[in-house]
């Protein structure tokens, strides 16, 4: 089969070649891309007399075929024709005939592949943002009604303090706005248009790099030609933000498989969102946050490829840079399946508030409240904080935990303890003791739900 770049060959290419160096199994993934790109470029050509205005037409109406032809799922992309970019290309021809050829005028592989992926990835950098902020309402409903619900809170897995439910849900809520942030920002530098930097060096036709970027709703161009085809920042940036993302994803899976045991029993998760064993009837098993945590090894796996990718090459485009997609297609494709399910998967989830309780009222995570207390008496607080590991050292060895203890015992530890030592140890007081900005106590959880209300809510413009 003839090449559409074949007129300096005189061998066909080997078989097992065409076969390794083809892309298009996997970037066909931007055949609307390619389409809307050579929409623009078209336009642009007819416009600025490079090509004659009815051949434009003849090769958009042309493209339109072939973009229904795609949605209805009518084509079949050709591993002889090497990439999305060549494939369109002679089914246009195919479809009008020679004057298909002008499309190209103007244009390079190099500068047409950095556009589909631009335009690809700001597509889906929307979408995610926008998964993001379901996953954050799903957090922030759960949020609401638990308020009250005091649970554990741990330092390197051991407790430590007792907090609101609510409270401990909200930190993910802020990890994933600061993730949509980030997501924002990078759009800046993905809204850039390499269109018209040809192969690296720009072209001798009188093209408007301006209208094409204008046509496709970028922001900027490129101001250079060489870095507009090799730049693959871009990518590596939405990658390292995926990453990031789904470390979050799997911290906020490890809590939930951790609460769904037997050993802790906090939460009880849906189950729509869990599979049983096979051999083990009793077993619900939590496999869908096991396998966002999993899953996020591959994310890792794929911004590690493309920076190694990158590292060594010498400008401008080289074919080393086909190894870019693969990687950002399946992070695209496994950020957005975990963040549909994590929002269910947090929304459905029953929440045990009376296991939560048990647990904060048979442990030693009041403890610091009884320094407090003492450096309010005028103890310096590290005195304060030898006696109180006295103190629960002596009730482990009494098997009891410190609201079982008498005034009596308090006082062999101080004369500075009183009998409302005992108000202060119950665990809904420890929390809501704990006002200041940005703490679990009731008051300050309400405060921080009210203003992730206005993040999510407030900022989506009035019509």
């Amino acid at each position: 089969m003839t090449k559409l770049w074949g007129g300096r060959f005189t061998k066909e290419t080997n078989k097992l070649v065409e076969e390794f160096t083809a892309s298009i199994e996997f970037d066909k993934e931007l055949a609307l891309e390619d389409i809307q790109g050579s929409m623009a470029h078209v336009q642009m050509l007819s416009d600025c007399n490079i090509i004659p205005k009815d051949d434009a037409k003849t090769i958009q109406h042309g493209l339109q075929v072939i973009q229904n032809k795609i949605n209805a799922g009518d084509v079949e992309f050709s591993v002889a024709h090497e990439d999305i970019h060549m494939n369109i290309e002679k089914l246009l021809i195919d479809e009008i005939g020679p004057v298909g050829g002008k499309l190209h005028t103007g244009r390079s592989r190099n500068d047409q592949v950095a556009t589909d992926m631009h335009l690809y990835l700001k597509k889906q950098t929307e979408m995610i943002i926008s998964l993001l902020t379901e996953v954050q309402s799903s957090i922030l409903i759960k949020s609401k009604e638990n308020v009250e619900t005091i649970l554990p809170g741990y330092t390197h897995l051991q407790r430590a303090q007792p907090v609101s439910f609510a409270h401990h849900l909200m930190a993910y809520f802020w990890m994933f706005e600061r993730d949509k942030e980030r997501l924002q920002d990078s759009l800046k530098r993905i809204n850039w248009s390499p269109l018209g930097a040809g192969a690296l060096a720009g072209t001798t036709f009188p093209i408007d790099r301006a209208q094409t970027a204008s046509l496709l709703g970028f922001d900027k161009i490129y101001p250079n030609s060489m870095d507009a085809v090799s730049d693959r920042d871009f990518i590596v940036e939405f990658l390292s933000h995926a990453s990031l993302i789904m470390t979050h994803i799997s911290r906020l899976s490890e809590e939930m498989v951790i609460w769904s045991s037997q050993e802790f029993q906090f939460i009880e998760l849906d189950d729509s969102f869990c599979t049983g064993s096979s051999i083990m009837p009793q077993k619900k098993n939590p496999d869908v946050p096991e396998l966002l945590r999993a899953k996020t090894g591959r994310v890792y796996g794929n911004l590690v490829g493309l920076l190694t990718v990158l590292k060594g090459l010498p400008l401008a485009y080289n074919k080393d840079m086909q190894e870019d997609k693969e990687g950002m297609f399946d992070t695209v494709k496994t950020l957005v399946g975990s963040l549909k399910l994590l929002a269910p998967m947090i929304h459905t989830m029953t929440v045990n508030e009376t296991k939560m309780y048990e647990a904060v009222s048979k442990d030693f995570s009041n403890a610091t409240d009884i320094a407090d207390y003492l450096v309010t008496k005028g103890l310096p607080f590290r005195q304060a904080h030898e006696i109180i590991g006295k103190i629960v050292l002596y009730a482990i060895n009494q098997d009891k935990y410190l609201l079982g203890l008498t005034l009596d015992e308090y006082k062999e530890f101080s004369p500075l303890f009183a009998e409302d030592i005992f108000k202060l140890l119950h665990p809904k007081h420890v929390v809501g003791a704990r006002k200041s900005e940005g703490g679990t106590s009731f008051e300050q959880v309400e405060s921080q739900l009210a203003l992730a209300d206005k993040l999510l809510y407030d900022a989506v413009p009035s019509s």
